[in-house]
């Protein structure tokens, strides 16, 4: 059976509280996915995640029986209460508001909203029009890793402290509380709430039931004023509920008054780390990542002109140079750094250059970006981790048997779904690129590896280059598999290493084999590997994710080297505009509101898949709207 409302359930909107923490669930109010929660924090911004509320029971008073305002999905397919079927309206901006509307006239506005910086979440219920004036609010907590589920256990605390109105619970030591500033009254009514069934976990071949501790009933008198609750993590509980809730919304409604929706949306993704700033890879289940954050925010910060953040982001990084690599994910406390790709060093120097191009940094930041630059290009020169190193010919090779260097990094148990041990193409365009930003210290490298390119890598049967040379470090040997990274040669980076009718060639062939309305694909739908849907458990969706799958993040990519072949006259970046940004772009809000997808099926109707708002995905749609603008 299918859950009610489907359509609904399956949009999704976002709350990011600039800290790494946020709220999310979808339209039709019922969670399908563990990671949907009104407060989800980070305990170590922007890490650490803990889901602490997950969600609240809400009904109104009325002499025909309780008017529910809240859904829940249960196991095995229940739906009840059903508020959703008394939404009239539900609206996006500037934040998620729905209007519940019943049958004795009684109608409600209910909104739910993240204040930047505020580690919380506000949600207000306000009536406006006919009856119902007695509104009861039950939070649902758990207090748990948020790749976790929980499950009725002893070892929960439902003890709450009071004042005024306002709520303290902590239902486990180590964890950090839950304060709740509340207009209402509150009544102490501990019990558990099970079997909560979250479809999308379901479809992921994961566990998918959770149990949710539910400590008491907050009572709002509507015909006295708007309601409101804000849920914090932590003890404090002095505030006055209703001054708070009223000075984060003006703030928050004026901050994002100022910003368009694609602002509004790239803002999200850029959070607090320490005393700097870092992107987030997507919501709700990655963290910042060295590869994701260098190509997200050449869109998201650079295009934006939102210098001050890139120094940030930049000059945080450039302290992790260890052995000529950055590790593809930030350090943690007492976390080991994982140096685990090869490509996200040379993103970043690439784009530190793009940086210092645009924005003129002081000498300071500049040198600190050009000492880290050169350690990075030293250190693959020289040689480093995981077989790294700059061969004889000047390329770049890299790789050791069950180790994924590059973007490709799908894996199922032990074995590597796309091995590019050797010297993948597109790495090979990052290192020329990089080699060509740093100046005439590596002028003499660059050359030579640009030559060993345009004479290695193109394949005359295809027409197009292959996807790696020298195919396990064996002289010679070639992956003629049509993939997308060979567009990395004509587009996408500041240096194309093709030109002319090979360049043409390589953009045909990639437009003809893989380039649909939401992406593009990963693999040539001819090839006997394709996998035209990302779907199953784990296994199954981890071979697929390489194999055919559509990224959007390449169309940035694409589009750049569409245009470099045909022309950026102004009726070819309309053309262009037309033909694969305005698809792509027809996307945003399915099924992220104001959002774009992590991937889709390759095959028809390319489904969106994976995370739903996915930071790189946003920033090189945003790019390839400034390169046909």
């Amino acid at each position: 059976m299918t859950p009610p409302l489907a359509g609904a359930g399956a949009l999704e909107w976002l709350e990011a509280d600039g800290n790494g923490g946020f709220a999310s669930g979808t339209v039709a109010g019922y969670r399908t996915r563990r990671y949907h929660a009104l407060l989800l924090a980070a305990t170590s911004p922007p890490t650490g995640r803990v889901a602490l509320v997950n969600g609240v029971e809400a009904w109104l008073d009325s002499p025909a029986g309780p008017l529910p305002l809240s859904t829940q999905h249960y196991g095995p397919d229940v739906v009840y209460p059903r508020g959703m079927d008394h939404v009239a309206a539900f609206a996006p901006e500037p934040w998620p508001q729905w209007t519940f509307r019943f049958a004795d006239g009684t109608t409600i506005q209910h909104e739910i909203f993240a204040a930047r910086g505020a580690d919380g979440v506000v949600l207000s219920w306000r009536r406006t029009g006919g009856g119902g004036a007695t509104l009861h609010v039950r939070p649902l907590l758990s207090g748990r890793d948020y790749h976790a589920l929980m499950r009725e256990n002893a070892s929960f605390d439902f003890t709450a402290r009071t004042r005024d109105g306002n709520v303290a619970w902590r239902p486990y030591a180590g964890l950090p509380g839950v304060a709740a500033l509340s207009t209402g009254a509150y009544a102490h009514q501990p019990t558990w709430y099970r079997n909560f069934l979250y479809a999308k976990e379901a479809e992921r071949g994961l566990d998918c039931i959770e149990d949710l501790g539910a400590p008491g009933v907050f009572t709002f008198d509507l015909s006295a004023g708007e309601a409101f609750l804000t849920l914090r993590a932590g003890d404090a509980i002095g505030d006055d509920a209703r001054v708070a809730a009223l000075r984060l919304r003006g703030s928050e409604k004026a901050r994002r008054a100022a910003l368009s929706a694609h602002d509004r949306a790239a803002e999200a993704f850029i959070v607090r780390r320490g005393t700097g700033r870092t992107i987030i890879a997507g919501y709700p289940w990655f963290t910042d990542w060295g590869r994701d954050t260098f190509v997200a925010m050449r869109g998201l910060v650079l295009a934006r002109k939102r210098f001050d953040v890139a120094e940030r982001i930049l000059v945080d990084w450039a302290a992790q140079v260890s052995e000529g690599m950055l590790p593809n994910r930030f350090p943690d406390a007492g976390a080991k750094p994982q140096f685990n790709a090869v490509d996200a060093s040379l993103w970043f120097v690439v784009v530190a250059y793009e940086f210092m191009a645009l924005a003129s940094p002081a000498n300071k930041v500049r040198a600190a970006l050009v000492d880290a630059a050169a350690a990075i290009l030293d250190g693959y020169s020289r040689g480093t981790r995981y077989g790294i190193a700059a061969d004889g010919d000047g390329l770049l090779a890299c790789g050791e048997p069950g180790t994924q260097l590059t973007w490709m990094d799908a894996r199922v148990g032990d074995a590597c779904i796309t091995p590019r041990i050797g010297k993948p193409v597109e790495v090979q365009a990052l290192w020329i690129n990089a080699l060509r930003a740093a100046g005439a210290r590596f002028a003499t490298q660059a050359d030579r590896a640009q030559v060993a390119f345009t004479r290695r890598f193109w394949n005359p049967v295809g027409s197009c280059l292959y996807d790696v040379v020298d195919v396990d470090h064996a002289p010679g040997r070639v992956a003629p598999a049509v993939r997308p990274n060979q567009i990395f040669a004509v587009g996408g980076l500041p240096h194309a290493l093709l030109e002319g009718g090979k360049a043409a060639a390589v953009v045909d062939a990639v437009e003809k084999d893989l380039v649909t309305p939401t992406g593009v694909r990963t693999l040539g739908r001819s090839d006997a590997d394709y996998q035209p849907h990302y779907q199953g458990g784990v296994a199954q969706r981890d071979g697929a994710y390489h194999q055919g799958t559509a990224w959007p993040w390449l169309m940035g990519a694409f589009v750049e080297a569409w245009l470099r072949v045909h022309g950026d006259a102004p009726e070819r970046k309309a053309e262009a505009r037309a033909r694969f940004v305005a698809p792509l772009a027809a996307h945003v809000g399915d099924p992220g509101l104001g959002h774009l997808f992590e991937i889709a099926d390759g095959d028809p109707p390319h489904t969106p898949r994976g995370c739903p708002f996915q930071a790189w995905s946003l920033g090189e749609l945003l790019r390839a709207q400034a390169l046909t603008t």
